[in-house]
């Protein structure tokens, strides 16, 4: 006789008793119950195959176990009772041969076949019940498995929104309500990742904890509606925080646009208005008296700030007549007396130097005798009242450079400091021994630039690194007592900074330069009482100065060759002089009446470069 496998002990049978009538309540108070496993009555057994396995510990042989458990309360214990009632192959007991007791009939000890056909109804019973817990416990994981996706999903969905709500804090600083919302939806982010780390721990006992994890389940589901709620509405206020950050950023493209438009508009017109002016502009600056005043040959008008007038008194040479006073009237672009203050210079000359930052070269250079404030023009003091123009010049460029950073604009600086000596070329940038100092020779480029072989180019980024240079040039220049100026100029110098121009958002580039030269002092041989090398070093400097006046005066005739490789000061300043460059010229005077000659010369030769036009200077932009 074969023998089926039991129960190996009442308790488990009993547990899984109690266990299985709330779970049967609950059942019934669901919308969709599961439904029992259905009895089979017939003359055939169900197979064992056809249900889940048996509780996993075999049961004890028939001879050596008995079961005492009573059927399990609920729909199973009717399904059991209807299936033990009917016939089928369950075997009636003999009356004859066992006794009842309570109700139930007792096997007697003797009758094995009738104890296992109740144990195989128990176990069947059993499999039913372990069914119907497999059903529910299907249910449960089919529950948690979609809680769980939805969640993974609402984590991906706000990992995304965090994400681009992180890239317009970054741009927009007006959507501070926005961080707080994020930080919000992150607090409701960890609080559900410890849930979710509560529910995996749950769920790892479920299979002993089945009625802790079914209220655990329902309280997760709950809170689980509220987060989705939660997120819900942070969804809502997130779509409308990206509608507000759309509109913003096209406003802010907008405006960009509108800025830039702005910004070219502006450039245009601050070059037509230097194009009315002219290309070449002078200005003439008059010398302070040492004792303060000024003196009666030097006549300026008071209601106009462009003209100068120098009268000269004659004796009459028969002495029958009076003296006479003959008058040489001039007029330039601007005349600055001798109470003007150094910023008053330079803001007349401010939008000059911007136009250089638009990609137009741009030249200024200092043109009189020795001692008629050149160099004061230019350079000035330490002080910052009294700073020149190359110092202000860079401060502008500088600071004009910064304010065009914050539209997209990017530049690099390239500074060098030449000085022209006798007709030779000297780098005063040069810290090197004075014996290995390298030769210079002035090149062109195949793009028609003026370059300086072995010259020192600086890469500067801010006004001090340039103002440290042009000490350094100061220190290396060529200076000299003459019998006009205790320490004179006996050399050109030219002070270039390169600058190139990137916007990379509006693809534009541009490349211009910023020329500033202090001219030697020009000067009567006789009058300064040169000798031997201060007499070459003043035919040198005349030289080159005659040989500008010369080029001057060949663009101011439209002549077709302009001798611009006569001196080494016209070859390099061709590019200023040669139509594309906005040029500006300061005429120094002396007041003393002993330098009226001098100055008279001097207004000729400036009155001579303001009547030269050279054309219409273009922007190097690509």
């Amino acid at each position: 006789m074969s023998r089926l496998p039991v129960m190996s002990s009442k308790r488990v049978l009993a547990e899984n008793a109690q266990d299985l009538a709330p779970a049967q309540k609950r059942l019934r108070k669901d919308a969709d119950p599961v439904k029992p496993a259905a009895t089979v009555i017939g003359t055939k057994r169900p197979a064992l195959a056809a249900t889940r396995a048996p509780i996993s510990r075999p049961l004890r042989a028939v001879g050596a176990a008995t079961v005492a458990a009573a059927p399990s309360r609920g729909v199973i214990k009717q399904s059991v009772a209807s299936t033990t009632s009917k016939g089928g192959n369950m075997k009636q007991p003999v009356a004859s041969t066992g006794t009842k007791t309570g109700g139930t009939q007792k096997r007697n000890p003797w009758d094995l076949k009738g104890k296992v056909s109740d144990m195989e109804d128990k176990v069947r019973t059993y499999q039913i019940k372990v069914k119907t817990l497999n059903q529910q416990n299907e249910v449960l994981q089919d529950s948690v498995s979609q809680s769980h996706r939805k969640i993974v999903e609402v984590e991906k969905e706000l990992q995304i929104q965090r994400s681009q709500n992180g890239e317009y804090e970054m741009k927009l600083q007006v959507l501070a309500g926005v961080q707080d919302e994020l930080e919000k939806v992150l607090s409701d982010k960890n609080f559900l990742q410890k849930e979710l780390t509560n529910l995996e721990g749950k769920y790892r006992v479920m299979e002993t904890l089945r009625d802790s994890q079914e209220t655990e389940l329902q309280t997760l589901k709950m809170n689980l509606s509220v987060q989705e709620s939660t997120l819900a509405r942070v969804q809502v206020n997130l779509r409308d925080f990206e509608e507000e950050v759309r509109s913003l950023k096209e406003t802010v493209a907008q405006q960009k646009d509108e800025l830039y438009a702005g910004e070219m508009e502006r450039r245009r017109l601050h070059n037509t208005i230097q194009e009315l002016k002219g290309n070449i502009r002078v200005f003439c600056r008059v010398r302070p008296l040492v004792g303060g005043g000024l003196p009666k040959h030097v006549q300026l008008a008071t209601s106009d700030n462009k003209a100068i007038t120098l009268a000269k008194t004659e004796e009459s040479h028969t002495g029958k007549t009076a003296d006479t006073q003959k008058n040489y009237n001039f007029s330039f672009d601007r005349v600055f007396g001798p109470r003007a203050s150094q910023q008053e210079v330079f803001e007349e000359i401010s939008l000059l130097v911007q136009s250089a930052l638009d990609g137009y070269n741009v030249c200024c250079f200092a043109y009189g005798q020795t001692g008629s404030g050149k160099t004061y023009t230019m350079e000035g003091d330490e002080v910052d009242e009294t700073r020149g123009v190359i110092p202000r010049a860079v401060q502008q460029i500088f600071k004009a450079a910064g304010k065009l950073g914050e539209q997209g604009w990017e530049f690099t600086f390239t500074a060098s400091f030449v000085e022209i000596y006798n007709e030779t070329l000297r780098d005063l940038l040069y810290t090197g021994k004075s014996s290995k100092r390298p030769e210079h020779e002035i090149r062109k480029t195949t793009s028609n630039e003026v370059t300086i072989t072995n010259l020192t180019y600086e890469r500067v980024s801010n006004e001090d690194q340039v103002l440290g240079l042009i000490a350094l040039a100061n220190q290396n220049r060529s200076t000299a007592q003459t019998a006009q100026n205790d320490r004179s100029s006996r050399s050109h110098s030219v002070f270039q900074l390169d600058i190139e121009g990137v916007n990379a958002g509006r693809d534009v580039k541009c490349k211009s330069t910023l020329c500033l030269v202090d001219l030697a002092g020009s000067e009567r041989m006789v009058k300064s009482q040169s000798q031997g090398d201060r007499f070459k070093e003043m035919t040198a400097i005349n030289g080159s100065l005659s040989n500008l006046g010369i080029v001057i005066a060949a663009l101011a005739n439209k002549e077709s060759y302009v001798p611009y490789r006569n001196s080494k000061l016209t070859y390099l300043l061709q590019g200023c002089l040669g139509g594309n460059s906005k040029t500006l010229m300061f005429v120094n005077i002396a007041p003393e009446p002993d330098s009226f000659g001098e100055t008279l010369n001097s207004l000729r030769f400036a009155s001579k470069v303001n009547d030269c036009v050279i054309g219409t200077a273009t922007a190097n932009k690509k």
